[in-house]
């Protein structure tokens, strides 16, 4: 299908790489975002292998590498700075045929608008969209509207045009624990500038991961009732009450993070959805798909669902329509069985089932590295690029 107009809703990670990926395969592609300022939620993303392919394939592999943090090992302690698991990431790197890249979202969203070939619009709020048979027009909240061939809605967790999609509301779904987020400047008295290290126990985690810029991303995991709230001058004092009595190195990265940069988010995810498209209008990314961070597979399941809109349009010539449902039932195989593993092991992880969690400690135990590597191997190996 040759000279396709494209209207995506939402300049988030998934929406930018799929304008990348549909403006290189010849099409005409708009982006709008309701925001007047594009500022990524999250400070940082861990970009697995599966994801960095995809950006692969569109000639972004140096760019990213520039960005992204060396990841060559991973480490579990427990609260008590025991260490449980020493991981090597090369047998991971040598089985996928390429290394994860952890980076700052600010980072990646700006190396991916830069390399979007066309005009994102901001301050251009969707509200809904008319499918009129053989073409789809997006209206925006000020009266303007955009029509195209097809409409993508990457609006994330919160979208606006899911409803219409669905036919209902689906409200997200809390995943039982809050998540503090943020950047700090790497430092040996942190964690080694190559590691990537996760401080676990009393359900809660600590953790360090190396981006670009000499940095670590790091995060805090408390499982909390939903509806809790902290003002940024108090988080670090927060933070302090929660971590109490945790290693020496978890109270250094307290009193080194900036509490008006930090992130505080109570986790949600969406799904298993049965629809992901409607006539000529697609879910896609965290609109179809939000996914707790516990396998780090957000983002790359929205660059994956970026590859495969893009094959199916390029490589199926009976409709617009029928790429589309060929796109959804690839997708909502894969990404909705991502969003239950990455559930469960939210739960394993924070003492949904307390004693899960304590076998999970452990099972860190007596894992062997290449156990743990597999493992993440099978999710990175299940995506479309091998």
């Amino acid at each position: 299908m040759y000279d396709l107009k494209i209207v995506i809703i939402g300049a988030g990670i998934g929406g930018l790489t799929t304008g990348i990926a549909l403006k290189k395969a010849g099409y005409q592609v708009e982006i709008y975002d309701k925001v007047k300022e594009l500022r990524p939620a999250g400070a940082g993303i861990s970009l697995w292998s599966n994801g960095v392919k995809v950006l692969n394939k569109l000639g972004l592999g140096d760019r990213m590498a520039a960005i992204g943090g060396q990841m060559n090992q991973m480490q579990y302690r427990s609260y008590k700075d025991e260490l449980l698991n020493d991981i090597s990431l090369q047998p991971l790197i040598e089985e996928v045929g390429q290394r994860p890249y952890p980076v700052a979202r600010t980072d990646l969203q700006q190396m991916l608008l830069e390399a979007f070939p066309g005009t994102v619009k901001l301050g251009s709020k969707c509200v809904g969209f008319e499918d009129l048979g053989d073409r789809v027009t997006a209206i925006f909240e000020d009266g303007n509207t955009a029509t195209g061939d097809l409409l993508i809605a990457a609006d994330g967790v919160r979208s606006t045009l899911r409803p219409y999609i669905l036919g209902t509301e689906i409200e997200p779904r809390y995943a039982g624990y809050v998540n503090w987020n943020g950047l700090v400047k790497a430092s040996e008295d942190l964690a080694p500038k190559n590691t990537w290290i996760i401080y676990v126990g009393e359900n809660k985690r600590a953790s360090m991961m190396p981006v670009g810029g000499d940095r670590f991303y790091f995060f805090f995991d408390v499982p909390l009732p939903k509806g809790t709230s902290t003002p940024p001058e108090a988080i670090s004092k927060e933070l302090a009450n929660f971590f109490a009595g945790w290693p020496q190195v978890v109270q250094n990265l307290i009193k080194q993070i900036n509490p008006l940069e930090t992130n505080r988010l109570e986790i949600h995810d969406i799904g298993p959805l049965e629809t992901f498209v409607r006539g000529r209008v697609a879910l896609l990314g965290d609109a179809a798909h939000t996914t707790t961070p516990d396998l780090g597979q957000g983002g790359c399941q929205a660059m994956e669902d970026a590859e495969v809109l893009t094959r199916y349009l390029l490589t199926t010539n009976i409709s617009v329509e029928d790429a589309l449902k060929r796109y959804e039932n690839e997708r909502k195989e894969r990404a909705n069985a991502i969003v239950l593993k990455a559930r469960k092991r939210a739960d394993q992880i924070h003492g949904k089932e307390p004693e899960v969690t304590q076998q999970w400690y452990q099972q860190l135990r007596q894992e062997s590295p290449l156990d743990v590597t597999n493992a993440i191997s099978k999710t990175i190996l299940g995506g479309p690029l091998h």
